[in-house]
Formats: C-alpha cells, structure tokens, sequence
C-alpha cells in the first residue's frame, strides 16, 4: 500500500468514527506512523485529506451501487431490493454513524471543497435510481428522486434511532414507488 493510501485509510477511519473536527492532523500522523511532514506532502491541508477522503469514499459507494445496477440477471424491481439489503447489512453493525457525506457537511460544511464533493455524491446516486427506472420504461423523474429521497432517509434515521431496519422499511416504500410508477407507466402505453 503507497504511503498516501496509508494515511487516507487511517484518516478515513478516523474521520467516520471520530468525527472530522474530533481527529486532528497529529492523530492521524500517530495512528498512521508517519512524519507530519509526510502527511503535508501528500495532503497540503486537513481540508485537502477530508476531500480525498470522501473522493475515495464516494468512488467505493458508486462501484458498489454499479455492481447491482450491472448485474444482467437482476431485473429492476431486484436491483433496488439489493440496494436497500445491501445498505441494511452495513447499517446493522455497530461502526455505522450514517452517511459520511451528510456527516462531513455537517462538521465541514464551510468548505466549498466538501460540500461539492458530498452534492456530487449525492447526485450520483439518484442517478443510480434513475437509471434503474429508465431500465424499467419508466422515465419518471418523480420516482428516482423518491428512492433517492428513501434511501437518504435510511441512512440518516439509522445514524440517529439506531435501528437498521428503517432501512428495511425503507427498501418496501422503495419498492411500492417502482410498482407504482411501473404500473402508471404501463397503463398509459397500454
């Protein structure tokens, strides 16, 4: 592992766990074993650190949910169930504190560099919805900005209720929104 991968592993960690504002540059360069100067030559600022660290984190997220959304054998209605599953096996473990990118704007939300990259996320998945209701013949916009919406929504009710399975009652809202804009659909090109 190249030494920048170490230090973001470390921060990132970190970071999740502890909180942005909690964890400071001389944390990181103990945890990690490295020189301070080290960690400054790879990262010139902690803002520069958190940005890579939800820049390597959003790019995780993305090639999971393109995992689902890839599978030839998965239809839709299948690819959004896993999702949801997908996101309540993360939320039933005890490291869970919710989305990392909500909680980075809500530490760091005065630099523009963490809030472009969390809208960025943010985006990307309902992309992600959107083009699984597009693989549906179902070009409503309507119904990915609600998974959209459900899916955000798990993830914030289990960082604060701490019961994952709102993601799973999450994943049957999901799901009643696919049948019904599925249905709307077909019935107006019927």
């Amino acid at each position: 592992m190249k030494i920048s991968e170490h230090i973001l592993t470390t921060a990132g960690t970190l970071f999740y766990k502890e909180g942005i504002r909690a964890v400071g540059i001389d944390r990181i360069v103990d945890e990690a074993n490295v020189a301070k100067a080290t960690l400054y030559r790879h990262f010139p600022s902690k803002d520069h650190l958190v940005a890579a660290y939800l820049t390597e984190r959003h790019e995780r997220v993305l090639v999971q949910l393109r995992e689902v959304t890839s599978a030839a054998t998965l239809q839709p209605r299948e690819q959004i169930t896993l999702i949801f599953e997908r996101l309540f096996e993360k939320a039933d473990s005890p490291e869970f504190r919710g989305c990392a990118f909500a909680l980075a704007v809500a530490e760091h939300g005065d630099s523009e560099r963490v809030v472009s990259i969390a809208r960025e996320h943010k985006n990307a998945v309902r992309n992600i919805f959107r083009s699984i209701m597009s693989a549906a013949r179902c070009p409503t916009e309507q119904a990915a900005a609600h998974m959209s919406l459900l899916y955000e929504g798990a993830l914030a009710t289990v960082a604060v209720g701490r019961d994952p399975h709102a993601v799973l009652v999450a994943r049957d809202c999901a799901l009643s929104v696919f049948d019904t804009a599925t249905t709307a659909t077909f019935r107006a090109t019927a």
